[in-house]
């Protein structure tokens, strides 16, 4: 303090708005502070010595400061500037114990309320509970908290960052801190992730709000940092998060295995270090598991697994199947619905001595939750979750959440399972109807390629078919019916079996067609009316003599075929189409082409020719010049067929594509004999001779009793009923075909004759000596064929 002189020192500090003034026992001033100068503009040399009532504002003010010496209180008064205007401050008057002197100490009012409200301001921010507070100096070392002892964060007095909590937490801390003290600018609402250092491991989620603090000349002084606890709302946000991927990422696939591992990749790692998904052996084939399981009754599969890092070793893999688990209360737990939580040493316990723990439990697994994958009553399966390392073991809201989670999933389960039984039955229905993908016969070699369409349920009603027929003839189908799914199935069904029915009545291509359009405009009849004009089919269909090397094909409003000779030119042949089955109304035409030995005859569907828009006489021209191709390269028939259907495997498409490569085999020269005789009953002789030599010539001696038989009874028939001429014609190949033609279009019928009865017994004879015998008819007469086994 100044005396009775001045002082001119710059003075800095806490005190420094405090002006003091020293006053005697008669009220002069004896002692002028610095504060008191630059508060009033007054020097030393102009105020001592002078009453100290001078300095007041008002006179009556002075007297009643001046008395409030008895009992140090504290007033507000106005003191007059050295400017002329007053100055409102708040002053009191202390009594010096050593002389009679007093001391007039005075401040600026609104310095005293800022200073009292800053005050009132620490003291209600240090009093919280909920909110931390924590002042730091520019080391960021505390200084003064509120957080000596607290649930959240104990932060000693004195302690760094570094020293309450792990390295990374502490490290983007001090990182975030620094630049506040730096800048200056303020971090608000700061989330900070931190792990406790001290045992048991806790962690939280924090808002971090921080503002500089700086001393009266504007430095920095430290940081003063508010905390807000808000780990129950990330957890409810981490939990609303979850249920919402859950809701987005879990069943939309009706497959079981890519829903099982939707669940993982939903709960790692945000709910769990490692989960794992367990499904009983029978919902992985669609059926439903035992309503009552343990001790390894539900016969568990891993079938799917996600860990942050590598799986762990030893533990059982995706696809592995799980030891039997003990009947025990944890089991019976989740046999009830209810998800189970347990740590790692309750868990080895109960698995002593009865499986491999390292099987189950990861290594660094401290908590475990398993939820059941329950619906309708039933378990399927259940998710396996573990946390590994720090994190915080399971809670019961990670088990409420786990539930949840575990509910939806099992639906989605649920669903891919009564999804994969439907499906299995449909493509074994499916499978049932279509023919082998290969046939053998001694005129054609043939090889089919069925491709659904993609989206579906993988089945329609695209079909190929090849039938054997009599006297080595084979009959060449392909089909595609309106529609996909289970109806195009059926209904492919009922056509193929028709077709197989009215080809066994040797009809020729163009009369089956108008029989087959017949029998869809019946089903349409048969379906409901709004679905009536769903029954449809297109069709074709090529009858291969090996004999004559002849082929006849018909079409119902269906794709040509494709014929490729031996040269490994393709050709698209000429056939005239008719209408699709169903629509009726015009005639079907019979185109007949010449075919060589090793020929190739290609028909398909149209789901092989690309999408609907595209140029279907340039699709079928690009599909004969990948033929052309594939015969010229020396392909066999299975690798042309997968070469042309390859690039509709994996591509979904909008319609089924049906293939049937066939490669002609016509019979050798020497492989048939044919002759004519006259309708004259000395032609039977004649017929019976002609026969035995060919027989011997064959080498089949010991045929010739029973052909000689067969071709007395239907010539002697021929002869008797029919007239000529009459034809003769045997064949031998795999079997023995010996066949009879006349004019006449009588049908031959087998009866049994009566013990009285002269006649009536020759197509008894035949039919007991034959494999089997039938009968066709051409655009003149019949032909009465027999058919023998030939050994070997």
């Amino acid at each position: 303090m100044d005396t009775c002189g001045s002082h001119d020192g710059d003075v800095d500090g806490a005190l420094t708005d405090i002006a003091a003034v020293l006053i005697n026992e008669q009220g002069m001033v004896m002692g002028w502070s610095h504060a008191a100068r630059e508060l009033l503009g007054l020097s030393a040399e102009e105020v001592c010595g002078a009453p100290v009532a001078q300095l007041f504002a008002e006179a009556d003010a002075a007297n009643g400061v001046l008395e409030t010496s008895t009992c140090a209180g504290e007033c507000t008064a106005l003191l007059g500037h050295a400017h002329g205007y007053t100055v409102r401050v708040r002053c009191r008057v202390l009594p010096l114990e050593w002389t009679s002197h007093r001391l007039l100490l005075a401040i600026p009012a609104d310095r005293a309320e800022e200073s009292e409200q800053g005050a009132a301001l620490l003291r209600a921010l240090l009093a919280q509970d909920r909110i931390g507070v924590a002042v730091r100096d520019t080391d960021l070392s505390v200084v003064r908290t509120n957080h000596v002892s607290s649930d959240t964060l104990v932060l000693p007095q004195g302690s760094q960052l570094a020293d309450v909590m792990e390295a990374p937490d502490a490290a983007s801390a001090e990182e975030g801190l620094r630049g506040v003290l730096e800048t200056g600018v303020p971090l608000v609402g700061h989330a900070q992730h931190v792990r406790s250092l001290a045992e048991p491991v806790r962690e939280w989620s924090l808002s971090v709000t921080a503002v500089r603090t700086t001393d009266r000349r504007g430095r920095p002084s430290g940081v003063t940092v508010l905390l807000t606890d808000a780990t129950e709302e990330r957890l409810a946000a981490r939990q609303s998060r979850l249920r919402h991927r859950a809701a987005l990422g879990i069943g939309g696939s009706l497959d079981v295995r890519r829903t099982a591992q939707d669940i993982t990749d939903v709960l790692v790692p945000d709910f769990a270090s490692l989960v794992a998904v367990e499904l009983a052996e029978a919902v992985l084939a669609g059926e439903e598991p035992p309503k009552n399981f343990g001790g390894g009754d539900l016969r568990l599969r891993r079938m799917a697994g996600r860990a942050v890092g590598p799986w762990p070793e030893g533990l059982s893999r995706p696809g592995d199947v799980l030891p039997p688990f003990p009947d025990e209360p944890r089991i019976r737990s989740l046999q009830a619905g209810r998800t189970v939580i347990v740590d790692r040493a309750a868990l080895e316990r109960r698995l002593s001595g009865k499986t491999h723990s390292g099987m189950v439990i990861p290594e660094g697994g401290h908590s475990h939750a398993a939820a059941p994958l329950f619906a309708r009553g039933l378990v399927l399966g259940y998710i396996s979750a573990w946390r590994i390392g720090q994190e915080q073991p399971f809670g019961q809201r990670d088990a409420d959440l786990l539930t949840e989670v575990a509910a939806h999933a099992a639906v989605s389960i649920d669903n891919a399972r009564r999804y994969t039984r439907e499906h299995r039955a449909a493509v074994a229905l499916q499978q049932r109807l279509l023919p082998a993908a290969t046939t053998h016969t001694p005129a054609v070699d043939a090889v089919g390629r069925y491709l659904p369409a993609g989206g579906g349920a993988e089945i329609g009603g695209d079909w190929f078919d090849a039938i054997p027929l009599p006297s080595l003839r084979v009959a060449i189908v392909v089909g595609d019916v309106i529609g996909h799914g289970l109806h195009a199935a059926a209904t492919m069904g009922r056509l193929r079996t028709a077709v197989q029915t009215l080809a066994d009545l040797e009809l020729t291509p163009d009369e089956l067609l108008a029989r087959l359009d017949e029998l869809v405009s019946r089903l349409a009849v048969e379906e409901s009316p709004e679905e009536n004009d769903t029954v449809g089919a297109t069709c074709l269909v090529a009858l291969y003599d090996p004999v004559t090397e002849q082929c006849t094909v018909a079409s119902a409003g269906h794709p040509p075929p494709i014929v490729t000779g031996p040269d490994g030119v393709a050709e698209i042949v000429p056939v005239q189409p008719g209408p699709p089955l169903g629509v009726g109304g015009l005639p079907f035409e019979a185109t007949t082409i010449d075919l060589v030995a090793d020929s190739w005859l290609a028909l398909y569907t149209d789901g092989l020719l690309g999408r609907p828009t595209d140029d279907i006489d340039a699709a079928i021209k690009r599909l004969a010049d990948r033929v052309t191709s594939l015969h010229r390269s020396g392909q066999t028939l299975e690798t042309a067929s997968w070469a042309l259907t390859k690039e509709r495997e994996g591509v979904p498409a909008a319609d089924d594509t049906a293939l049937l490569l066939a490669r002609i085999r016509p019979l050798r020269p020497d492989a048939f004999a044919e002759w004519e005789f006259p309708a004259d009953p000395a032609a039977v002789a004649g017929a019976r001779a002609a026969a035995a030599d060919k027989l011997a010539q064959w080498g089949l001696i010991d045929f010739q009793f029973t052909v000689e038989l067969i071709v007395s009874e239907l010539v002697t028939n021929a002869v008797r009923y029919a007239g000529g001429p009459i034809g003769l014609r045997l064949i031998c190949d795999t079997i023995l075909v010996c066949e009879v033609s006349d004019p006449s279009n009588t049908q031959p019928r087998l009866r049994r004759a009566s013990l009285g009865d002269e006649g009536g017994r020759g197509l008894f004879l035949i039919a007991q000596l034959s494999t089997r015998w039938g009968s066709r008819y051409g655009q003149t007469g019949k032909t009465i064929w027999a058919e023998l086994e030939l050994p070997g």
